[in-house]
C-alpha cells in the first residue's frame, strides 16, 4: 500500500501550451517501466489534447518552483443502460507525478482539486481505472458496488467509481463505455517516444503486480 510521506509547497493551476511537452516529458518519467516495458502514457496526453472527448477545463498540473512536478487530465466517458441509454460521466487519467515527487500528496491534491471542479460543473460520476490502494482512500469505491460494469458485464478489479451527484445512477445497472482516444496505436506511441531522449526500457516488479490486477475481477 502506498503512504504519502512527507509535504511540499506547491501550486495547482490549469496546463497551457507551453506546458504541453513538459508534461508529456514528466508523463513518461512517471510511468516509464511501471506497467510494460517502457511505456505509451506519454503518447496518450499527446493525443488526448486534440480529442473531442478531452475535457480542457480539468486538465491541470502541479507546480514547485516554476517547475511542473505532476499532471492530471479527464475526458468524457458513458454508461450504458441496457436499454441502450446513454448518461455522461467523466473519467481521468493519467495522472502523473514525476518519481522523485511521489508519495508526497500531490496526485491525491491534483484528484481533490479536480473533483471539486468536476462536480461544480455537473458531472454526475466519475470512472476511473486505477489501483484501489490509492483511490479507495479518496472516496471511490469498486464498480461493482455502484452497478457499473465494463462492456463484456465484468467486474475488473481497478475499475472504480465515485459518486458525485446524488441519485445519478438511478439504482439501475449499467456498463461502462471509455473514450476511443484510449486505443492506443503501439507503432504510433513508438514513433512518437524516438523524439524523446533514449531511456532503457526493462523489468520491474510492477509490472508482474499490474499483470495480475488486469486480470483480476470482482465476483
Amino acid at each position: 500500500m502506498n503512504r504519502e510521506r512527507e509535504s511540499v509547497d506547491f501550486t495547482i493551476r490549469n496546463e497551457t501550451e507551453r506546458d504541453f511537452r513538459k508534461v508529456e516529458e514528466l508523463t513518461r518519467e512517471a510511468f516509464w517501466n511501471l506497467y510494460v516495458p517502457g511505456c505509451t502514457e506519454h503518447y496518450l496526453v499527446h493525443r488526448m489534447r486534440s480529442h473531442p472527448d478531452f475535457l480542457p477545463e480539468l486538465d491541470f498540473v502541479a507546480e514547485l518552483d516554476d517547475a511542473i512536478i505532476g499532471n492530471i487530465m479527464y475526458t468524457r466517458a458513458w454508461l450504458v443502460g441496457d436499454d441502450g441509454q446513454e448518461t455522461g460521466i467523466t473519467s481521468f487519467g493519467p495522472v502523473s507525478v514525476l518519481p522523485e515527487h511521489q508519495r508526497k500528496g500531490i496526485g491525491s491534491a491534483l484528484i481533490r482539486h479536480t473533483v471539486d471542479i468536476a462536480r461544480q460543473k455537473g458531472a454526475g460520476a466519475i470512472v476511473i481505472f486505477g489501483d484501489p490502494h490509492n483511490y479507495c482512500r479518496l472516496g471511490f469505491r469498486s464498480c461493482r458496488d455502484h452497478g457499473i460494469s465494463d462492456m463484456n458485464g465484468e467486474y475488473p478489479y481497478g475499475m472504480l467509481g465515485l459518486v458525485l451527484e446524488e441519485g445519478v445512477l438511478g439504482g439501475r445497472k449499467w456498463k461502462l463505455r471509455l473514450s476511443d482516444l484510449y486505443n492506443v496505436d503501439e507503432k504510433e506511441a513508438e514513433a512518437f517516444d524516438a523524439g524523446f531522449a533514449r531511456k532503457e526500457k526493462g523489468y520491474r516488479h510492477t509490472q508482474d503486480i499490474f499483470s495480475i490486477a488486469v486480470r483480476s475481477y470482482v465476483r
